[in-house]
């Protein structure tokens, strides 16, 4: 699925993961970090996010992915990689069959994930359990 068309407007999925998954899965925990490289992809290819969605375990066909796609709003779904993909949705084959049937894109920013050192962990924990800390929901 290679890129063609640039402007496209992109819903940015994340997946939720439990804050307790932290230290053996910071990737997925850090949904902050997911919708950064999300959004790096989209600008690299002169695309932009409309949408970010946080999820976890949702049905394929839920309305959440489909009223934007149907209203307009939304031209592609992105997904960090395949691994993010599977954990938010409750099938990412379903979810990319359903793209497809659609005729929505469906595209993973890449395999590569950031390094988490002890630092950057404790960065994403602070700010996801004590909202005082700057916690704004992402």
């Amino acid at each position: 699925m290679g890129d063609v068309v640039a402007g496209l407007r992109v819903a940015a999925i994340a997946s939720l993961t439990p804050l307790e998954e932290l230290d053996g899965d910071p990737f997925l925990v850090d949904t902050r970090g997911q919708h950064a490289m999300c959004a790096r992809w989209a600008a690299d290819r002169g695309h932009v996010v409309t949408r970010q969605l946080r999820v976890h375990g949702l049905r394929h066909d839920h309305r959440i992915f489909w009223a934007d796609t149907e209203g307009g709003r939304v031209d592609l779904f992105l997904a960090p990689n395949h691994r993010v993909l599977a954990r938010a949705l409750d099938s990412a084959a379903d979810f990319a069959t359903e793209c497809e049937r659609r005729g929505v894109r469906l595209e993973f920013a890449g395999p590569e994930e950031p390094a988490y050192t002890a630092r950057t962990k404790a960065d994403v924990h602070r700010r996801l359990s004590m909202p005082t800390a700057g916690y704004d929901g992402c």
